[in-house]
C-alpha cells in the first residue's frame, strides 16, 4: 500500500502573546486534506494529523498566507526536496500591473485573470512617481521610449498584482497579447491588450518577462510593503470588503465591474489575509449584536479578501452604496431586491459576498482599519 502523498513547508507564526516568531514544519497530506505540524525549536509535535476545514491544495505556496484552526501561518520555504520538486513550476509567480490607461477597466481585467486560472496572489492600488518609474523600468533607460514611458506611468493609479499558476509568466503573457494594442487586436483579439489597450506604450497592462524578472518585479512591489502608500482619500467614502468566500468564487472581478458600472469610484484597492484579532477588532460592533459574529469572522479571516474605498457619490456615497449592497441575508435579497451584489453572488448569510459599511458615521473609520492601520 503506498503512503499517502505529503508535502512539507516551513511555516511561522507570530505569537503576540510571546512578541516572538515561532517557526513549524507543516506536512500537508493530499489524499485527506488534513495536517501536522511539529514544534521546530522545541522539537515536539505541535499539532497532531487533523482536519483543517477551508484549506486545500492551491493555498499552498511560499508567501501563502493560510489559516489553520484560527492560526495564521506564513509558508516561507519548502521544507523538503520532494515538494520543492513537485511544486516550484506548478507554483510559479509573475508581477502583473494595470497601467494609468486601464485602472478604470480594473474590473473587467481582475475578472480576465481569474477566469484565465491565475490566482491573485498580492494586489494593491498606488502610485509611482517618476523615481518609482525610473527604477521599475531601468533596463529600458536607453531605450528612445524610455522618457516617455516613465512620464505616462506616473500621470496616475496603477494597480500591482502577484499572479501565481502553472507557468505564470509564460501564460499570463499569453492572456497579455502582444505588447503593441494594435497588433494584439489583430493577432490576439481575446487578450487584454486587443480589449484595453491604446498604442505599444498604453497597452492596459504590463507582464514579467522571465521568472527571474518576474521575483525581482513582485519583490518591487511586495517585499516592503510600508514603501508604497495607498491611494485612499478617507473623505465621502465607504468602506466595502470583497470576502474571502467570493474571492474563492473567483467573483472578485464580476464584483468589482458591477460596482463601477453602477457609478461608483474605487478610489483605493488592496488585497488582505486577516488574522483572526484583525477580523475580530474590525466585527467588534456587531459582537453581542449580531448571532452569527463568530462566524462572521471566521469567514473574514478564512482566506484572502478585497479592501476597496468606494467613492463617486459624494456624500451621498455611503448610502448608495449600502442600498446598492443589499441585505446581509442573499435569499432576502434575491427575493427583494434582486439586483443587489448580495443577491448575484451571496451565498447565504455569512457568505453573502460583501461587507459595507452600515452607517455613515463609521465609513472613515472603516477605510482608515484598512488603509492606514493594516496597511502600514
Amino acid at each position: 500500500m503506498s503512503l499517502p502523498e505529503r508535502y512539507a513547508f516551513i511555516a511561522e507564526w507570530y505569537d503576540q502573546n510571546a512578541a516572538i516568531m515561532r517557526s513549524y514544519q507543516l506536512l500537508y497530506y493530499a489524499s485527506d486534506n488534513t495536517v501536522e505540524m511539529y514544534d521546530i525549536k522545541n522539537r515536539r509535535i505541535f499539532l497532531k494529523r487533523s482536519k483543517v476545514e477551508n484549506l486545500c491544495f492551491e493555498d499552498l505556496f511560499i508567501g501563502g498566507t493560510i489559516n489553520v484552526h484560527s492560526r495564521q501561518l506564513n509558508l516561507v520555504e519548502y521544507a523538503d526536496e520532494f515538494t520543492k520538486k513537485q511544486l516550484s513550476s506548478k507554483k510559479e509567480k509573475t508581477l502583473a500591473m494595470i497601467k494609468p490607461d486601464a485602472v478604470a477597466k480594473f474590473g473587467a481585467i481582475i475578472d480576465m485573470i481569474y477566469r484565465g486560472g491565475f490566482l491573485i496572489v498580492n494586489a494593491k492600488m498606488t502610485k509611482l512617481s517618476r523615481k518609482d518609474a525610473e527604477e521599475f523600468y531601468q533596463e529600458h533607460v536607453q531605450r528612445p521610449f524610455f522618457d516617455n514611458l516613465v512620464r505616462f506611468m506616473a500621470s496616475g493609479p496603477s494597480i500591482a498584482m502577484e499572479l501565481m499558476s502553472n507557468s505564470a509568466v509564460t501564460e499570463w503573457r499569453r492572456l497579455l497579447g502582444p505588447t503593441d494594442s494594435s497588433m494584439a487586436r489583430s493577432e490576439a483579439p481575446n487578450s487584454v491588450r486587443a480589449k484595453f489597450g491604446t498604442d505599444q506604450t498604453r497597452n492596459a497592462c504590463h507582464g514579467s518577462d522571465a521568472v527571474a524578472t518576474g521575483q525581482r518585479e513582485t519583490s518591487f512591489f511586495f517585499a516592503a510593503p510600508g514603501r508604497w502608500k495607498n491611494t485612499a482619500k478617507f473623505s465621502e467614502s465607504s468602506c466595502c470588503v470583497i470576502k474571502p468566500s467570493a474571492v474563492l468564487e473567483g467573483n472578485a472581478g464580476q464584483i468589482m465591474m458591477a460596482i463601477k458600472e453602477a457609478g461608483f469610484e474605487v478610489s483605493a484597492l488592496q488585497m488582505f489575509h486577516l488574522e483572526k484579532a484583525n477580523a475580530e477588532e474590525f466585527f467588534e460592533v456587531y459582537k453581542g449584536v449580531v448571532a452569527e459574529f463568530t462566524e462572521m469572522v471566521q469567514e473574514l479571516c478564512s482566506g484572502p479578501c478585497f479592501a476597496l474605498e468606494i467613492t463617486g457619490k459624494g456624500p451621498n456615497t455611503a448610502n448608495d452604496f449600502r442600498e446598492f449592497v443589499g441585505p446581509a441575508d442573499p435569499e432576502i435579497a434575491r427575493t427583494l431586491r434582486p439586483n443587489t451584489l448580495r443577491a448575484k453572488f451571496g451565498l447565504n448569510k455569512i457568505k453573502n459576498a460583501i461587507h459595507c459599511t452600515d452607517l455613515p458615521e463609521d465609513c472613515q473609520l472603516e477605510v482608515e482599519y484598512f488603509f492606514r492601520i493594516l496597511a502600514e
